[in-house]
């Protein structure tokens, strides 16, 4: 493990900075990337490394950027910070998500990079998130110069495995990060980059073209082409660079690293840490690792032609975790590191336990009524499930999942008996329940837990299902009630050991809230224990496995930020007796910095707030309210945002509001109100 404080390397004498470069698009518009790239570039030509983004290269990535993109300069790469068309200081709207335009425009600019006299022609794709996505989606366009792509915490599926749905579950992630990206949309370019004469009418035709993002989102609630476009799993064929996938337990997208390894026919090797979303080199909870050092190995092999033994690596690298008492944060975890040469492993065994009255067993149930099982969850059941991924590790800490005792209470639990050996669960698991339902809609959640031998309830995995969706994303049905049907649930991935004396637990819940959006009406399921398991990967043999050492973490010198203002996080839950109604309220404020460097101040601050009664789904409501503001001399552009959403029996309601104020001044405001009817959600 490392924990040593990183290495510092000061680059600034051998690399030169392009604060804006303007690269043509065909059909006229231009983006706005910065370059950071060795000075002898000009005469000794390097690759290209391109991140390509919606979040303000100028000033929003600044600080990340200026510890990555000097290193890769000083390690002789030109690092490109591209802002996405409508972003930042970029030409043009931002229609949505990961649109054709974006990646046609990724491949104008993939073209015009090798072009260039300081490129050798190859071009690499980094980017974690929005940049882990759109690395794949270019990839699967071919664009010739691109060699290699480094894919961080991204989907493959953007229907099943990112922010909006999950087992065609509606998670409230939709209207926490929808409601960024619409202030994102809002946000004015730079005067400084785009000239005092144009930043307003830019920022009018962007504040003009501002869409309600959540309300798009929501006329899909199946998988169809609208989610289907931009998932690389719909033809992994397409993709034929080589790939390095990474993530983290506590992120939520650790699903399409053990996708890409499986699937791809192209070389592809995955890393799995215990961090949130984070850069590796970053990465929360810890041991943070070099992963500036494995990038630099990857590029060297892929785009100089060095044969730096990546192509040898082992196929996944795993943080096996030790078990731990449950925290709302760590700064570290214990474990240790897998190095598995094959994936799928050949060591890791299916092992398969029985639910059995309220038992976890080796043995199935007898198929009997009288072992039939029923629950109906109050509706604030998941409090103590944390946050769909942890996001903000260091921003706001307390985003991981508590002792489950509080849930499990409200859910129906089968226990297994103390383990006699340790259990090692590597991989993606599934449950599969023989249930019925009282209404033709519900939702069930999956929990995977370790009970300690003092009661405390450690999760260690889970999943979601809608059980409309039990059969396809995209052509939902519902449920006769009282009929029994036959679903597996898909338990999220993890590397993990079950120690001695603990218990194995499952718990089903009828509801995961503040995580899940509920149903229209409350249910109460049945499980019929005869054919109804779990299956879980257990790590058997490590014979073959390779030794796991990465260096220590680099990056390159910090930006120097002033802070004129600390800024401050809180969570609270708050239960009001009189209506049995519960509100969860996670507050954000960045406080206000100044970049030394441009001489931007900037201010941040975020509430998000998600209620709902005890006994009530209908009451379930979501609303989020940001402010950002950008001053420099003269410019002071603030802007404000609020989104709601509700809900009935037949349909979904949103609203949305932006302001903006130019030195203080009212400049535009826009109001978005939607309507869409619910389709098995």
């Amino acid at each position: 493990m490392n924990n040593t404080k990183p290495v510092i390397r000061n680059y600034r004498k051998s690399v030169e900075n392009r604060e804006l470069v303007w690269i043509p698009m065909s059909d006229g518009r231009r983006l706005a990337a910065r370059i950071v790239l060795p000075k002898t570039a000009a005469k000794n030509p390097v690759p290209a490394i391109l991140e390509y983004i919606p979040y303000r290269r100028r000033d929003g990535t600044r600080a990340r950027d200026e510890q990555v993109m000097y290193w890769f300069a000083g390690n002789g790469y030109a690092s490109v910070r591209l802002d996405i068309s409508g972003s930042g200081d970029s030409e043009g709207l931002i229609e949505d998500e990961y649109v054709q335009r974006e990646q046609d425009d990724a491949v104008d600019a993939i073209a015009w990079l090798a072009a260039q006299d300081w490129c050798s022609g190859s071009v690499g794709m980094i980017g974690i998130s929005w940049g882990g996505f759109n690395g794949l989606q270019v990839a699967a366009c071919r664009p010739p110069a691109l060699k290699a792509v480094v894919s961080l915490c991204s989907t493959v599926d953007r229907y099943h495995d990112d922010v909006h749905f999950m087992g065609g579950c509606l998670l409230n992630d939709t209207m926490d990060w929808g409601s960024t990206f619409f202030t994102y949309g809002a946000l004015p370019p730079d005067p400084d980059m785009v000239g005092e004469r144009q930043w307003r009418a830019m920022w009018k035709q962007r504040l003009e073209g501002l869409e309600l993002y959540p309300a798009l989102w929501m006329k899909h609630q199946r998988r169809d082409g609208f989610w289907k476009h931009g998932s690389v799993k719909e033809n992994f064929g397409a993709i034929q660079c080589p790939v390095l996938a990474a993530s983290g337990w506590a992120d939520g997208y650790t699903s399409a690293v053990f996708e890409l390894v499986e699937n791809l026919k192209a070389p592809c090797k995955g890393i799995l840490g215990p961090w949130g979303h984070k850069y590796p080199h970053m990465g929360v909870p810890g041991p943070a690792i070099g992963f500036l050092q494995e990038c630099k190995r990857w590029w060297d092999h892929w785009l100089k032609g060095i044969d730096t033994g990546v192509d040898k690596d082992p196929d996944m690298r795993m943080f096996l975790q030790d078990s731990e008492m449950p925290a709302p944060h760590f700064d570290q975890r214990t474990g240790r590191w897998l190095g598995i040469p094959d994936w799928p492993c050949s060591g890791i065994r299916n092992h398969v336990l029985h639910l059995n009255g309220t038992a976890l067993s080796t043995k199935p149930a007898t198929r009997s009524v009288r072992n039939h099982r029923t629950i109906n969850s109050p509706q604030t059941t998941g409090l103590g499930g944390g946050d769909w991924s942890a996001y903000g590790m260091g921003k706001i800490a307390p985003e991981l999942p508590l002792d489950q005792r509080t849930d499990d209470a409200c859910s129906m639990t089968f226990d297994g008996a103390p383990l006699n050996k340790p259990i090692l669960i590597v991989g993606e698991g599934s449950v599969c329940l023989r249930i019925a339902s009282t209404q033709p809609q519900a939702v069930i959640a999956v929990r995977l837990n370790s009970v300690h031998p003092d009661g405390t309830v450690e999760r260690i995995s889970y999943g979601l299902l809608n059980l409309a969706h039990r059969n396809s994303h995209a052509r939902p049905s519902r449920l006769k009630p009282g009929v029994f049907y036959d679903v597996v649930v898909k338990l999220k991935g993890i590397a993990q050991t079950i120690p001695v004396g603990h218990r194995l637990r499952i718990a089903v819940s009828t509801s995961y809230w503040p995580m899940v959006w509920p149903s229209p009406v409350s249910a109460t399921i049945t499980i019929d224990p005869a054919g109804s398991r779990v299956s879980m990967p257990v790590l058997r043999s490590e014979k073959g496995f390779e030794p796991v050492e990465f260096a220590p973490v680099e990056h390159a010198t910090p930006l120097k930020i002033t802070t004129a203002m600390p800024g401050s996080d809180s969570r609270q839950v708050i239960h009001m007796i009189d209506d049995q109604a519960t509100r969860l309220v996670a507050s954000r404020d960045d406080g206000t910095v100044i970049i030394d460097d441009i001489g931007t101040e900037i201010s941040y601050t975020k509430q998000k707030s998600f209620s709902v009664a005890q006994n009530d789904p209908l009451t379930s409501t979501a609303s989020v309210v940001c402010t950002a503001r950008y001053r420099r001399g003269k410019w002071d552009a603030r802007v404000e945002t609020e989104t709601q959403m509700t809900a009935d029996k037949t349909h979904f309601y949103l609203s949305g509001t932006v302001r903006t104020f130019d030195r203080g001044k009212p400049f535009l405001e826009r109001s978005f109100k939607s309507s869409t009817r619910r389709d098995n959600l």
